[in-house]
């Protein structure tokens, strides 16, 4: 009986599967450095938030066309999701993430130099497609990790990404202090050379997948969209995270509408200070990855979305206490990271041979979803206000706790049993 009990649980969820025999092990070090070249690359993306009145009024542009350097941003970004990740899976990885962010400091001197706002417009939008190259060195440790710490080596790189985009902001704003907003793509430009050759350097050569090898462009792209129809795990965990990130990104979108009003009424740079409680998110990834590694990674994807829908509560009493509301921003952002981390666990666990496909298609629902937040917030915010947002983003969470509960039910029945897999 306690057999077939086993059993079943280990119908739910994956454990991850050993990398294919012949894989280099990571060396020492490695690690830390894929996460600041991941959060290098992840930062250029946000440098033209907290500047775009400044660019605004050294470019002579209006302020449509400097919201449309925001929207490049993201709009590349999910171009190169979908065109450009999957290749990892056909191509040589290292020279891949190495192509790619060599490109990406290109492009930042390009976008550095423009003239005006058509040229930064199209630098944003390159800038953007060739950063993706951050969620290629993402899958890229997943399989050099062993098995066991494959979840912590995730974890820690995607908080590399997490931080580049915390810190981009920053960044941004101090070194415009010091020579103008130029001054954040030139100095991230010489970043991005740097860590191209020293990934060139530190990162051992990796075969690509027989499988993969032999498809074309297209058919690659089709592989992709496949694997969402062939894999339930996959479907689930990709609806799951976009409600996530759409809650998420609800918050962020409308905290800034918040913290400009009474009783706060701050300005840009406190606003900034205030974005970097998310820091604290890094320690809930963390925490996520090493329980997924011992087993547990179905406990913190159920713990992770009842966190995430109960933090708009403190949220909602944030209105006009500051404590209520940097609880409620601490709560989410560990909440968010490792619901994130607990994804990721399980996804790279399906296909080792097409890791990059299924964290192109997984990243794309994601930051889709976050767009849809996004958007969503700004219409309730100007509708019903703080309360509506409050509503709106626990809405979102709730749905992504319910769809973990949907997953478990529909995957205890149906999903393929993997050997060794041990969840909780």
């Amino acid at each position: 009986m306690a057999h077939s009990t086993a059993g079943t649980r280990n119908r739910a969820v994956p454990r991850p599967l050993p990398a294919p025999a012949g894989l280099p092990a990571l060396a020492r070090g490695s690690v830390p450095l894929m996460a600041l070249a991941a959060g290098l690359s992840a930062s250029g993306n946000y440098f033209a938030q907290p500047l775009l009145d400044v660019i605004q009024r050294d470019l002579h542009i209006g302020a449509t066309a400097a919201g449309l350097i925001v929207t490049a941003a993201q709009a590349g970004y999910a171009l190169g999701l979908i065109l450009l990740v999957p290749l990892g899976d056909v191509l040589e990885r290292r020279r891949l993430a190495v192509s790619l962010f060599a490109l990406t400091a290109l492009f930042l001197l390009l976008t550095a130099a423009a003239p005006g706002g058509p040229l930064l417009i199209a630098g944003t939008l390159l800038v953007a497609l060739t950063s993706v190259g951050a969620q290629v060195v993402v899958p890229f440790a997943a399989t050099l990790a062993a098995p066991a710490e494959r979840g912590r080596v995730v974890g820690v790189v995607m908080s590399g990404v997490l931080l580049g985009g915390l810190f981009g902001r920053l960044a941004s704003g101090a070194l415009s202090e010091l020579g103008g907003w130029r001054t954040a793509y030139w100095v991230n430009a010489l970043l991005m050379a740097v860590m191209a050759v020293l990934l060139q350097l530190r990162l051992p050569r990796l075969p690509r997948s027989r499988e993969a090898g032999a498809m074309s462009y297209t058919g690659l792209l089709r592989s992709t969209l496949a694997l969402l129809r062939q894999e339930p795990l996959l479907r689930w965990r990709a609806a799951i995270g976009a409600f996530s990130m759409a809650s998420y990104s609800v918050q962020l979108t409308a905290l800034t509408f918040l913290l400009t009003r009474s009783p706060f009424d701050w300005n840009a740079a406190a606003i900034g200070l205030f974005g970097l409680l998310g820091v604290i998110g890094v320690l809930g990834m963390n925490v996520a990855a090493r329980l997924g590694d011992r087993g547990w990674v179905q406990a913190v994807s159920g713990t992770a979305g009842a966190l995430l829908t109960l933090s708009w509560l403190p949220l909602l009493a944030g209105e006009s206490s500051l404590p209520w509301l940097a609880v409620g921003v601490i709560s989410l952002n560990i909440a968010q990271q490792a619901g994130l981390n607990s994804c990721q666990n399980v996804i790279y666990a399906l296909r080792p041979e097409a890791r990059n496909r299924i964290n192109a298609g997984f990243m794309t629902l994601f930051f889709l979803g976050g767009a849809l937040g996004s958007a969503l917030a700004s219409v309730v915010w100007s509708w019903a206000g703080w309360v509506g947002v409050c509503l709106l983003g626990g809405l979102l969470a709730a749905t992504s706790l319910v769809l973990w509960v949907l997953e478990r039910v529909g995957t205890n029945g149906g999903a393929r049993p993997v050997p060794g897999a041990v969840t909780r």
